[in-house]
C-alpha cells in the first residue's frame, strides 16, 4: 500500500484534533460567577422565584440569537449575520400586524410564521453568499440597513398586541414558564445536533474549507443547512421577545445585534470560523445580562446606557486579552475539567449568594427568645417545601457544601477525565440544583421562613 493510499483524509486529521475548548471556558465561568456575586451583593433581589423569573423572560431572546449566530460563524467566511437584531424586529412587527387582523390567535400558526419567515430570510442571505458570491459581510450589513427601513414601514411606531395566549407568558414571577421551555428545547436541540455528522462537516467546512471540499463534503448544502438552523433560532428568538414587550417595536430588536455577538465573543467563538459552543454561548449570553442588571443597581443618570454600552467593550476586550494568556495556563494544567470549574465556583458563589439574601437579623432576635429545645419543638413543618427548611435541612446543606467544595478542587487539579469523575459530575451538578430549589422554596428573605418559627 503507498503512503499516498495510506494517509489520512483531511475529515479524519479533524476528527482525530485535540478537543482543547474545555480551557476557553474558563474566562467566561469566572466571568459569570463574578457578576454573580455582584449582582446578588448590589440587589439580593434576583435570587429568589421572581427574580429568576424576571431574568429568565429577558435573557431568553439573546440567548437564542446567540444561538442563531453561532450557526453560521461556525460555518467560516467570518459569517457574523448583523441583520439578527433587525431580523428579530421584523419578525416581530410583521407577527403585531398579523395579529391586529386576526391571523395569528393560534400557537401553531405563530410559530410556524416565525420560523419560516427567519429561515427564508437566512435561506435568501446564503443563495447570495454562495451564488452572487458576495462577502458575508456585505450581505449582512445589507440586510441589517435593508430591515431596519423595512421594520419602519411596517410599524411606524412602537404600539400593537401580541397574540392572547402570550399575554402572561412575559410577566417573568416565576422560574417555570413557556419561556423557560423554549430555552430548554432550543438547547437541548443544539445538543443533539452536535452529535449529527452534520454538524462535524459544518466545523471541518469553518475550520478549512478548501479541506472540507477535498475530503467530499457538499459545502454548499452544509452552508445553505446551517443558515437554516440559524433562521429557525431567529424565529424563536423573535417569539420571546415579543412575549417581553408584549407589543411591536420595530427599533428595540437592533440592539441584540451588538449584544448577541459580545455574548458570543464572550463565550470563546472563533469569528474565524469552526469553533463555538452551546455552553460558552450560554454563559456569554448570561455574563451580558448580568452586567446590564449590575450596572442598573448603580445610579449613573442620564449616562446609564453610555456605560453599559462601555462596560460591554470593557469586558470584552479584557476577555480577549486574558484569553491570550490561556496558552500559558494549558501548559501547567495538562487536563483541565470546565465542568468541575464550573460545580467549585458555583459553590462558592451560591454560598455568597445565601448569604446576600439571608436576613441575620430574624436569627438574632429568635435565638435569645427561645431555648434549643423549645426552638426544635417551634418548628413548623406543614407541608414537604417548610420541612426542607428545617434545622436539620439547613445545616446538611451547608455540610454538604462545605464538603463539595475541596473536593472538587482536589479533583480539579488532579487528572479530570470524563472516564473517572463523570459519576461524582453528576451527583454533585444534582446536589447543587436539589439546593437552590431548597434555598427558594424556603423564602430567602426571612430566617423565620427557614426555620420556621411560629
Amino acid at each position: 500500500m503507498s503512503d499516498a493510499a495510506a494517509a489520512p483524509t483531511p475529515q479524519a486529521v479533524f476528527l482525530r484534533r485535540r478537543d482543547t475548548s474545555g480551557i476557553g471556558l474558563l474566562i467566561p465561568i469566572t466571568l459569570l460567577f463574578g457578576l454573580l456575586v455582584l449582582a446578588a451583593l448590589r440587589s439580593p433581589a434576583l435570587i429568589s422565584p421572581s427574580g429568576f423569573g424576571s431574568a429568565m423572560i429577558v435573557l431568553a431572546p439573546l440567548t437564542l440569537a446567540t444561538y442563531a449566530l453561532m450557526a453560521t460563524v461556525i460555518a467560516g467566511r467570518g459569517t457574523v449575520d448583523l441583520a439578527i437584531g433587525p431580523l428579530i424586529g421584523f419578525i416581530n412587527v410583521s407577527l403585531i400586524q398579523l395579529t391586529a387582523h386576526g391571523m395569528s390567535q393560534n400557537l401553531f400558526v405563530v410559530f410556524g410564521f416565525c420560523i419560516l419567515a427567519g429561515v427564508a430570510y437566512q435561506v435568501l442571505m446564503a443563495l447570495a453568499i454562495i451564488y452572487v458570491r458576495v462577502q458575508p459581510i456585505i450581505v449582512s450589513l445589507s440586510g441589517y440597513l435593508a430591515m431596519t427601513g423595512i421594520n419602519m414601514v411596517i410599524l411606524p411606531r412602537p404600539g400593537g398586541m401580541a397574540p392572547q395566549f402570550m399575554a402572561t407568558w412575559g410577566y417573568g414571577t416565576t422560574i417555570f414558564s413557556p419561556i423557560l421551555l423554549i430555552v430548554v428545547l432550543a438547547t437541548a436541540g443544539w445538543l443533539l445536533f452536535k452529535r449529527t455528522a452534520f454538524y462535524t462537516h459544518l466545523r471541518l467546512m469553518g475550520s478549512d474549507e478548501r479541506a472540507a471540499y477535498t475530503a467530499g463534503i457538499p459545502i454548499y448544502k452544509v452552508r445553505i443547512g446551517a443558515h437554516v438552523i440559524s433562521g429557525i433560532y431567529a424565529g424563536l428568538a423573535a417569539i420571546c421577545f415579543t412575549a417581553l414587550i408584549s407589543s411591536g417595536d420595530p427599533s428595540q430588536g437592533t440592539n441584540y445585534t451588538l449584544s448577541a455577538v459580545t455574548a458570543l465573543v464572550l463565550g470563546g467563538a472563533s469569528l474565524a470560523g469552526g469553533r463555538a459552543s452551546v455552553a460558552g454561548s450560554l454563559i456569554g449570553a448570561v455574563n451580558i445580562y448580568l452586567i446590564s442588571y449590575s450596572l442598573s443597581t448603580f445610579n449613573f443618570g442620564s449616562m446609564q446606557s453610555y456605560v453599559t454600552q462601555l462596560s460591554y467593550g470593557a469586558v470584552l476586550v479584557a476577555s480577549l486579552v486574558l484569553t491570550l494568556a490561556l496558552p500559558h495556563i494549558q501548559r501547567r494544567i495538562r487536563s483541565f475539567s470546565p465542568t468541575l470549574f464550573f460545580i467549585a465556583v458555583a459553590s462558592v458563589a451560591l454560598g455568597v449568594a445565601l448569604h446576600a439574601v439571608f436576613d441575620y437579623r430574624d436569627l438574632a432576635q429568635a435565638a435569645p427568645v427561645l431555648s434549643a429545645p423549645e426552638l426544635y419543638s417551634a418548628l413548623v413543618i406543614d407541608s414537604p417545601a417548610a420541612g426542607m427548611g428545617s434545622l436539620f435541612g439547613y445545616w446538611l446543606g451547608v455540610v454538604f457544601v462545605a464538603l463539595t467544595i475541596p473536593v472538587m478542587l482536589r479533583l480539579l487539579v488532579s487528572r479530570s477525565s470524563r472516564a473517572n469523575v463523570h459519576v461524582a459530575v453528576y451527583v454533585v451538578i444534582a446536589a447543587i440544583i436539589l439546593l437552590l430549589i431548597f434555598a427558594l422554596s424556603t423564602g430567602l428573605g426571612s430566617a423565620s421562613s427557614i426555620l420556621g418559627v411560629r
